[in-house]
């Protein structure tokens, strides 16, 4: 049965409005890129998109609800980003050096979400539990990618443990800190600090052999 007019438009305006926002994401991800993820303006976003400030919060209500927003659709592409890789390659250990290689990459090339996830730059904000939920999806992937590599036989158990995820994550986000504050328009293969990537996770694997094999 065809629709009706009326039954049309409310599509039709959620469309436009799910569109702005998407755009006033985009504009403000550009602006953080200029200026400093802190730094936003929502006076300058409204600028950018051709309207007055207070019209901004029809579809924004605040500025920590925009970073809450920004938040959510950068752990969504970490999250995408990681599972693609590490499905992609070997089962195991080589899953989660493809993993945590795309996800190097995407910090590289977008250092305003890097930040934002990663190093709380913004004084005042945390990301609601909605927003936060596809970073602990995250966390459970690279926790579910090295359970696998412990049960091939490619790491020890304790490389899935809360320790051993809190050494993962020092390891790769010093190599990414010291490389966004030193180089940051290096490409991951010719960064000064990126480049160790590789023997950075190896050495964490030699941090958590297999059972029976001795630490180096």
């Amino acid at each position: 049965m065809p629709e009706t007019m009326q039954e049309r438009q409310p599509g039709r305006r959620r469309r436009r409005r799910e569109d702005t926002i998407r755009e006033i994401l985009t504009i403000a991800t550009e602006l953080m890129a200029d200026h400093g993820v802190a730094a936003l303006s929502l006076s300058d976003i409204a600028r950018r998109l051709g309207i007055q400030p207070p019209s901004l919060f029809r579809y924004v209500p605040s500025k920590l609800a925009l970073y809450d927003a920004l938040f959510a659709e950068g752990a969504r592409q970490v999250l995408a980003a990681f599972r693609s890789a590490a499905a992609e390659a070997e089962p195991g250990l080589p899953a989660l050096r493809a993993g945590l290689t795309a996800l190097a990459r995407f910090v590289l090339a977008n250092p305003v979400f890097g930040q934002l996830l990663f190093w709380r730059p913004v004084p005042g904000f945390t990301p609601s539990p909605a927003s936060f939920r596809p970073a602990e999806d995250f966390v459970a992937a690279v926790r579910a990618v090295l359970r696998d590599a412990a049960g091939r036989g490619h790491l020890h158990p304790d490389a899935a443990s809360e320790e051993g995820h809190a050494l993962l994550s020092v390891l790769f986000a010093g190599a990414l800190t010291q490389q966004l504050a030193n180089e940051p328009g290096a490409a991951l293969e010719d960064g000064r600090f990126t480049r160790l990537l590789p023997r950075l996770i190896s050495m964490f694997a030699a941090a958590y052999p297999p059972p029976g094999e001795p630490p180096p």
